[in-house]
């Protein structure tokens, strides 16, 4: 995995997934989780808000994960949320 040898030699990286099932298998470093459906990791096409905040947290993450392996969800339901 591309996240393995990136971070053996000192850059971090965050995953984005939206499917929990392999991504805990695999155990990437850092991982953001969305339920969201196949082929829109980041959001809706033309969705800037929600993309960028995805983007966001996944940012976040590398500053603030300290577990690796970790996975977060920030509970984005896909269409039914206000992005700001």
């Amino acid at each position: 995995m591309a996240q393995r040898v990136l971070e053996a030699n000192g850059i971090a990286t965050v995953g984005i997934s939206i499917e929990k099932k392999f991504t805990e298998e695999v155990k990437p470093p850092r991982t953001v989780f969305l339920k969201w459906p196949y082929g829109h990791p980041l959001g809706e096409p033309g969705a800037i808000k929600q993309q960028r905040a995805v983007l966001d947290v996944a940012f976040r993450m590398l500053e603030t994960c300290e577990t690796p392996g970790e996975i977060i969800e920030p509970g984005y339901a896909w269409k039914r949320h206000k992005y700001e």
